[in-house]
């Protein structure tokens, strides 16, 4: 996994970004390390959705099922119908 460390300056009004949570750094060094893999074109998106997707945005504190019980209109989150 490649990191970038940057030397420049901050410009003013720069605010350092949130320290990223331990749930991100695995999904991102599962996915570097699997990356052949999911190239592969035997992955799909239901795969992609429920082992990444749904993971990531629940780490950036989105409920992703819906476990507050808010009403239809007042969720983080609608999943699609089947079509």
């Amino acid at each position: 996994m490649r990191y970038i460390l940057s030397i420049v300056p901050n410009p003013p009004g720069w605010q350092a970004p949130m320290p990223i949570s331990h749930s991100l750094l695995e999904l991102i060094q599962r996915f570097d390390y699997n990356l052949t893999s999911y190239r592969s074109g035997e992955y799909n998106e239901t795969q992609l959705r429920r082992e990444f997707l749904d993971p990531f945005f629940a780490a950036l504190g989105w409920d992703m099922d819906n476990k507050r019980g808010y009403a239809e209109a007042y969720k983080d989150v609608i999943h699609e119908d089947a079509i």
